[in-house]
């Protein structure tokens, strides 16, 4: 037997809800949904998706061990990423920035997919409660007394399915919420409400 259904089983209802309860990337994909909208956020995910595939991939193979042994790099990732999305946050405040709109609803510059890609990633990778869950529970539902690879995968493939699912749930909620507030052209409000939730982001980024 290549994969061990009885475990996947309960690994799916697991994940599921460890996924849609808010955290750090359900609010950064809530606070693009009602910025940028759908569309722009899945450039976000992108990179959020292969954070946490990297993440994921890790743990199984001893993450614990890899992360003790580079701390210096994560912290930087971990504060480097959280002040980056703090400055983003003030700038869309101030209605500046890629991800700010003008009173026409449109976007101030255009976006960049390195750049939202790029937030998603190291939200993602430099995430300590993200490690903490890989490390701690997904090597629970491997069995080690077969194959390895055709487990990871199966395990790596529900992990992406139900983390994007969660994160476009965030994000076409605030999409939903951006087109409210652009109907009455509250694009002022728009650009704090998005970029309040960033800098929060950037802090809980920082001292999780």
């Amino acid at each position: 037997m290549l994969i061990d259904f009885s475990r996947l089983y309960f690994f799916i209802p697991i994940f599921f809800i460890i996924s849609i309860t808010p955290g750090l990337c359900m609010t950064l994909a809530l606070t693009m949904g009602i910025a940028i909208g759908v569309r722009n956020t899945m450039k976000m995910m992108f990179g959020e998706l292969i954070g946490v595939l990297i993440v994921a991939g890790i743990s199984v193979v001893g993450g614990g061990a890899i992360v003790s042994s580079f701390p210096m790099a994560f912290l930087f990732l971990k504060y480097g990423g959280g002040l980056y999305l703090m400055v983003v946050g003030y700038q869309m405040i101030n209605s500046r920035g890629s991800l700010a709109l003008n009173f026409d609803g449109a976007n101030v510059y255009e976006i960049s997919f390195i750049k939202l890609s790029l937030q998603g990633f190291i939200t993602a990778v430099a995430n300590p409660k993200g490690w903490a869950f890989f490390i701690a529970i997904v090597p629970a539902f491997i069995n080690y007394e077969i194959s390895l690879f055709p487990q990871m995968s199966a395990l790596v493939f529900i992990i992406l399915v139900i983390e994007f699912l969660s994160l476009m749930l965030y994000a076409s909620g605030g999409q939903a919420l951006g087109v409210l507030l652009k109907r009455r052209n509250n694009f002022r409000v728009i650009n704090r409400i998005a970029g309040i939730l960033m800098i929060c982001v950037g802090i809980w980024l920082g001292l999780s």
